[in-house]
């Protein structure tokens, strides 16, 4: 049975989709090949972590493939916003991506603390 409990899984999903579309919208040159490496790498191993999160068997498990898609929320973002700073990106789907990875990353991070205190109780 899962750990993951509400609509994370979906959100992780649908995420790596939009950052999928989004990519397309960067202009063909080196810069823009290499950042966009990097948004799809980011951007998709969030929703793959938090698969093997919710089919981990220890809580130790849990938390550090929770922490990993945290870092990885957290880096998505930082691309996005970099792309939005220097003109690469421009328009809604750039917006709405980077609000959902800076949600992601809070979501996670609430996850993380929550079971790392829970793992610290358990010492």
């Amino acid at each position: 049975m899962g750990r993951i409990v509400g609509d994370l899984l979906d959100r992780t999903f649908n995420f790596a989709v939009s950052i999928m579309s989004l990519i397309d919208d960067l202009p063909n040159s080196h810069k823009g090949w290499e950042i966009g490496r990097q948004i799809i790498r980011s951007g998709t191993s969030i929703g793959a972590n938090i698969r093997e999160a919710d089919n981990a068997i220890t809580d130790a498990d849990f938390t550090h493939k929770c922490s990993i898609a945290r870092k990885e929320a957290s880096e998505a973002y930082y691309w996005l916003k970099l792309c939005q700073h220097i003109g690469l990106l421009k328009g809604t789907k750039l917006e709405a991506a980077i609000t959902e990875s800076d949600e992601l990353t809070r979501v996670l991070s609430s996850i993380v603390k929550k079971t790392q205190k829970h793992l610290d109780k358990e010492k």
